[in-house]
This record gives structure tokens, sequence and C-alpha cells, in this order.
């Protein structure tokens, strides 16, 4: 990278520079992040350095404004779990325990554990179960047969699968290979405060939740989303334990949703929507923001991909997240009921904090 592009970048106060370089400004002895928000100096003061620990080698201070030696610090953090999804990912023979991914990596089993969580929001063991499923679920849509897709995904036997089919396939692998074929499925449409909902679940657990105004067109599209279920019937009777807190919800009385689902997510979107799930109700992160929760901060279109797959929307929060400059983004059910549900939580969010006030 040249200097000129580093000092395009500066002017910028681009994001993507952040942790490629810091500048560093002779006549107040302080170096910055590229995305520093203090008074640009003028460009015959400004040195670039490779990273903080340059900077302080040639007599440089860290800015207090913008702590780039912080920032050098999750760069290193962002490195080295990076390093262990690559070690992760090459492994054939089985996950790699914690211990050999840390002696790997020269950390110990405990610092890559805490630090792997907080960047990814699972633990290195989800992330490889994660793959494995993924390379497992690959082989099954190509065709191939249950018993060798098993084991050339890494699976050291078929029980170690099959005790957490339910969990994580939604289905049995053999159900799954077949396109979800022979699934059975509920559903009801129900009126809310952002007009009828259609909720639809099979015996484990949620399955699709929407929007609209027209009972009509709420079912085609849920027959559209399954279209090799082997049932899909009405039950407005046996889904309202699970409709009254959706209802509820919706109406400000409640902050959580802790239903059971039944969805079907790669390794990524399960992570997005894993780590929307952690926004609390009344607050809002961007679409950047949820990237480099996940240790990928330059995955913010990926983000956005994720959101819009999400099949189960308010319990999978995606309309929590909204663009950099404060617009709303996309949403499935349209931008006024994304607006009006997260004024919603807002709102109830607000009323507790108001009366220990009072």
């Amino acid at each position: 990278m040249l200097d000129s592009d580093r000092w395009r970048a500066v002017l910028a106060r681009d994001p993507e520079a952040n942790g490629r370089f810091v500048y560093a400004v002779r006549s107040t002895g302080i170096y910055c992040r590229p995305t520093c928000a203090s008074r640009r100096p003028r460009r015959a003061q400004v040195n670039f350095f490779e990273g903080p620990t340059r900077a302080e080698a040639a007599g440089f201070r860290p800015c207090r404004r913008c702590r780039p030696e912080d920032a050098d610090m999750a760069d290193s953090q962002t490195e080295m779990v990076r390093r262990a999804c690559a070690a992760i990912d090459a492994a054939t023979d089985g996950p790699p325990t914690l211990a050999v991914l840390g002696e790997s990596l020269g950390v110990s089993p405990h610092h890559l554990q805490r630090v792997f969580k907080k960047l990814m929001g699972i633990s290195p063991r989800q992330y490889a179960d994660e793959r494995r499923l993924g390379r497992l679920k690959m082989r099954l849509r190509r065709g191939e047969a249950v018993t060798g897709a098993l084991y050339e995904s890494g699976y050291g036997s078929s029980s170690r699968l099959y005790e957490n089919a339910g969990d994580r396939l939604g289905m049995t692998p053999g159900t799954y290979k077949r396109g979800g074929e022979g699934a059975r499925m509920r559903f009801t449409i129900v009126d809310c405060a952002l007009g009828r909902l259609v909720v639809a679940a099979t015996e484990r657990g949620l399955s699709f939740l929407g929007f609209g105004d027209d009972d009509a067109e709420l079912e085609e599209e849920l027959r559209e989303e399954f279209p090799k279920a082997e049932t899909i019937e009405r039950d407005d009777t046996g889904l309202a334990a699970w409709v009254g807190p959706l209802i509820a919800h919706l109406a400000g009385r409640t902050g959580s949703l802790p239903l059971p689902l039944d969805v079907q997510a790669t390794a990524f979107q399960r992570r997005v929507w894993e780590a929307l799930r952690t926004i609390p109700a009344g607050e809002t992160r961007t679409y950047r923001e949820i990237a480099a929760q996940l240790g990928q901060p330059t995955a913010s279109r990926a983000v956005g991909s994720a959101c819009a797959r999400n099949p189960v929307s308010l319990v999978i929060p995606c309309h929590r997240v909204i663009r950099e400059d404060g617009g709303l983004g996309g949403y499935r059910w349209g931008l006024e009921r994304k607006e009006r549900l997260i004024e919603t939580e807002r709102s109830a969010a607000e009323k507790p904090r108001a009366k220990r006030r009072a």
C-alpha cells in the first residue's frame, strides 16, 4: 500500500484501513488509527507505520481519543481466531482439541476459548461442529449415501450425528437428503399489531414466521417456502401456546421469545442469527457491527444476506440491524413494519427505566 493511498484513507476516515497501518504526527508526537476523529494534520507532518509497535519504537505515543494500541490488540486477536478457524477447516481426522489448537497458536486453551467466543459468538468446538455439519449437508445435497457422507464429513460414528439430528438438521440425515420430504407442519394465521401474522412449526419447533395483509398470500408464501413437506395443515388451537408470546411481544409487553426453533442454516447464517439474538430489545446494531462481532469486519453484505434469509423474523430479530448511516436497510416484511418493531421495542424498554428514575 503506497503512502499516497494511506493518506487518502486517512482523509476519508476509511474504516477498511483500520488494522492495516497507523499514522503519526511529528509536531505532536502522537500516532492514530486512520479513522481517528481528531483534526487532520498537514501531510508534511505525517509518517506512516505498519502498526503501533513500530510507531512507538520510533518515539510516538498513542492517541487517547482513538486508542490505536487497543486496536492493535484487537487485530492480533482477529488474526489468532482466523488461524484457529483455518486449522479447524483443514482438519481431516475430526476437529482438533482446544489444547492442540492452543499449542499450535502459542496460546493457552483458556485464552483461545475466551477470545474465540468473544469474536465469533460461538466456541471453537461449536464452530468445528457447524463446519462438519456443513460438509455433511453439502454431500447429502449432492446425492451421496448417508453412511459415506457421514464419515467423509468427519463424524466418527453415526450415533454422534443422529443423537443431535433434531437440533442441528431439524430432521434425520436421510430426510434432509430428500429436501425435507416427509416433514409435517402445522400453521395458523392471526391478527397482530402489524397486520396478519403467520406462524408455522414442526413437532420440533418454530420454522416460519411472517407478516402480511392477506391470509391467502401468507399461506401461499409458506407453501413455497416448504414445497416438499408431506403435510402443511392449519391448526389454530394447537399453536396457541406459541402464538401468545409472539402477540404479547408485538404489543410491547415482553422482551424475550425463548421459543424452540426448527430452521435450516449454513454455518455462517447460524453465527449471524445467534449474534442477532444477543441484541437487547430496544437496541439496534449495524450490519458492520455484527460483522465485526463475528470477527469478519468486511462481511457486512454477507451479514445482510443472512438477515434476509432468516425464516423466523421476530424470534431471530433481524429487524434490529440497520445501516451504518442510520437507514433501516432492508426487511422482508416491509420497512414500515421494521420501523414499528424497533419503536415498539424501544418504548417497552424505556418504561422500566422511567419507573426507576421516578
